[in-house]
């Protein structure tokens, strides 16, 4: 029998699952209103929808480890919220693919699920994430503040930037411009493109002040810093990369149209590795500074 750290009030269970919905729903609605996605989900090869499936629990995972609302929560915790999480996406999912009439009772069954999967993995991550931050600073948990995760190592913010990479990404990855802009795009220009992204993530880790960076940004030197910009731009081309190619948006493109999408959606990828992040992440130190 599971022994849970943190006993919860069929209210507080139903407060929880609705963060997750507006949460869920706030992050993803753009997607849910894509045309690519619908095509996606109907035209991709059945193991690359799990793929992403796979892709998208593990970053849950990491999600609810690092930066979720019971950090202390065991691992077998962590794993049954992923699920529910995932859960939640797909239904959401369905719901409003059903409400906008882009499935019917007509619709092929293959069809309809993978529109719902493609759809619905983004919706969790934004059901995971208004779950933990969008919850009010004196609710009364008290299990956000596990003593056996440094949140400030490097791992942990790796994951939470890989995170906010993805959930600010995939809402322009599936779209035909991501494409259009690449195939257009001169190498000086992409270069350019690069330079500004890099610069993006300095303003905001090293220069704005952003809530947090002073507590989730390693700056005690000079090798520090140019670590933490690296990787968080590192990360952007990484999951920007992986998105267009569970979108089906590099199949059949010669490297250089591969690489250039994948600079041009990094661009919006590091916002989310960066800010995106800290904002993940604010939340969580707002409640510590309350229960202090």
């Amino acid at each position: 029998m599971i022994r849970f750290s943190h006993q919860r009030s069929l209210h507080e269970s139903m407060q929880e699952y609705g963060r997750g919905i507006a949460g869920g729903l706030m992050f993803a609605i753009p997607l849910l209103y894509t045309m690519e996605v619908w095509w996606t989900g109907f035209s991709l090869h059945p193991w690359r929808i799990l793929a992403y499936m796979a892709g998208t629990f593990a970053l849950l995972l990491l999600y609810n480890r690092f930066a979720g609302l019971r950090r202390d929560a065991s691992l077998m915790e962590v794993a049954i919220d992923s699920v529910e999480e995932l859960g939640i996406g797909l239904v959401l999912s369905a719901v409003v693919l059903w409400l906008t009439g882009r499935i019917t009772h007509e619709t092929e069954f293959l069809e309809s699920l993978g529109k719902i999967v493609m759809e619905g993995m983004t919706v969790a991550i934004g059901v995971s994430v208004g779950t933990a931050q969008l919850g009010a600073p004196d609710d009364g948990d008290g299990g956000i503040s596990g003593d056996d995760v440094d949140e400030n190592a490097f791992l942990p913010q790796v994951a939470l930037a890989l995170c906010g990479a993805v959930l600010f990404a995939a809402n322009v990855a599936p779209t035909d411009e991501i494409s259009v802009i690449a195939a257009e795009s001169s190498p000086l220009r992409l270069l350019l493109i690069a330079l500004f992204s890099i610069s993006l993530a300095v303003l905001v880790l090293h220069f704005a002040d952003f809530r947090g960076s002073r507590r989730y940004v390693a700056r005690d030197s000079t090798w520090q810093s140019i670590r933490g910009v690296t990787a968080t731009y590192a990360i952007s081309l990484v999951s920007s990369g992986a998105l267009l190619w569970f979108f089906g948006k590099l199949d059949g493109e010669g490297f250089g149209q591969s690489l250039a999408a994948t600079v041009v959606l990094a661009l919006p990828a590091v916002m989310g590795a960066s800010a995106g992040r800290l904002l993940l992440q604010n939340g969580d130190s707002q409640k510590k500074e309350k229960m202090s």
